[in-house]
């Protein structure tokens, strides 16, 4: 098999994992080096499902002794087996950042053998890229979850980022669904590159020159829709994990049904992408609007509504608390307004030093009054013609009508070539 159809295999084996998004570290160009990274200098390029693709996502290899009943690449799935050599996999990377098709490597693979094995085979790649290559870009590594504590520490000397696919949400779930992986295995290895970090920072403050370790943080991926566990198990495993692990992200991954199991959903059924955006938007609420997760979901109602965003959700749910009244509400409670984001709360407490807000000036500051308005007030005034005593009213009238053909459809990773196979060698060869 040829470099061009292991390219074309392994890119397509790993559109499945999903960690694509803003580097996270900053890296000034070095004499004698290749490429830097810019914290913010990843997401630019969209695939049709909105996820970014800057990075050359691809598996190291897809020939697994795994059996996990979801993933395409599992051992008893029937289908090509390849596997990158470090040296294909470096060309490769060099080419395409040369020729500004990417800004930076995002390295998975399949375990080959054993996880020491297969952590081995990426620090090879890896480091090879970083010494002999001299790439000074971003690089992105899967953490291998039962590989020896020495080989992690070492992978996370030459990636900017890596992450643990804690897979399923319940430990439950993985025993039935991937029976080789265990839950303590994937915590451990999370737990072990935070401690990496923290004891890098201090390594930091007394020596400059120490080499850093995971200068980006870890993060973390979920499927969902392949087992049953409510949105609310969901969004309460994603907390735990930011609190105890401090991830920068938890990526959510809609089911794709691709292989005809007994314990999976028929193949007919359609990925959840719309359970997946509600989670990103609580996802977004944890982080950013100070939300726990038992306040977003409870016992009464543990799954999302699908035709009301998490936050109008919430605030439907507690009508008690509303409404605000944006000239003297705190800033903590401004950001529970529905179409009232960070920005919006920090300019609407900046502006009220020096007038008193009214509901023309909102708009000039950005805030979206179709649901701001049935929950603020204006100098005492009710900023919504409608009446705001009625939650079912309110619920109506800011709930979202309709979902596109693009939210039922399947997502598609975006190729990085032309169709043909002659545009493949120009492009490596350097003719185009």
């Amino acid at each position: 098999m040829d470099m061009f159809q292991k390219l074309e295999i392994l890119t397509d084996a790993a559109k499945y994992d999903v960690a694509c998004t803003s580097s996270g570290v900053d890296r000034g160009g070095e004499k004698g080096k290749i490429g830097n990274t810019v914290a913010a200098g990843i997401c630019h390029s969209f695939a049709a499902d909105g996820r970014c693709i800057s990075l050359l996502k691809v598996l190291l290899s897809n020939d697994c002794v795994y059996d996990c009943s979801y993933c395409v690449n599992r051992h008893s799935n029937d289908g090509q087996r390849t596997t990158f050599t470090p040296d294909e996999l470096c060309e490769l990377t060099i080419q395409f950042y040369r020729r500004n098709y990417i800004e930076g490597l995002f390295l998975s693979s399949a375990i080959v053998r054993n996880p020491d094995y297969t952590c081995e085979l990426m620090i090879q790649t890896i480091k090879k890229l970083r010494n002999e290559y001299r790439f000074n870009g971003y690089i992105h590594a899967k953490a291998i979850p039962g590989a020896d504590q020495r080989l992690i520490d070492e992978l996370g000397l030459y990636a900017d980022r890596m992450s643990v696919n804690i897979e399923l949400p319940s430990n439950d779930s993985l025993k039935k669904l991937a029976p080789q992986k265990s839950k303590e295995r994937i915590l451990g290895s999370m737990k072990q590159i935070k401690s990496g970090i923290q004891q890098n920072s201090t390594e930091l403050v007394k020596y400059k020159s120490a080499p850093k370790f995971v200068p980006a943080g870890q993060s973390t991926q979920m499927i969902i829709g392949a087992s049953d566990e409510s949105d609310r198990q969901i969004l309460k495993l994603s907390e735990g994990l930011y609190q105890k692990f401090e991830l920068k992200r938890v990526f959510f991954s809609a089911y794709m049904p691709i292989i005809n199991d007994r314990n999976l959903p028929a193949l007919d059924t359609p990925p959840p992408l719309l359970r997946e955006h509600r989670l990103y938007q609580a996802d977004w609420l944890l982080r950013f609007y100070k939300f726990k997760a038992d306040e977003i979901l409870d016992d009464n109602n543990p799954n999302f509504n699908p035709l009301l965003d998490p936050k109008c959700n919430w605030a439907i749910h507690h009508m008690e608390q509303f409404p605000v009244e944006v000239n003297r509400a705190p800033y903590e409670m401004l950001l529970r307004v529905p179409g009232i984001g960070v920005k919006s709360a920090l300019r609407i407490v900046q502006a009220r030093r020096y007038t008193i807000l009214n509901v023309e000036e909102l708009k000039k500051l950005g805030i979206v009054l179709k649901r701001a308005r049935f929950f603020i007030t204006c100098n005492g005034k009710s900023a919504s013609l409608l009446r705001t005593d009625n939650p079912a009213v309110i619920a109506g009238a800011i709930c979202e009508r309709g979902f596109s053909e693009r939210e039922l459809a399947a997502p598609e990773q975006m190729s990085l070539f032309a169709p043909t196979g002659e545009d493949k060698v120009k492009c490596l060869s350097g003719q185009i």
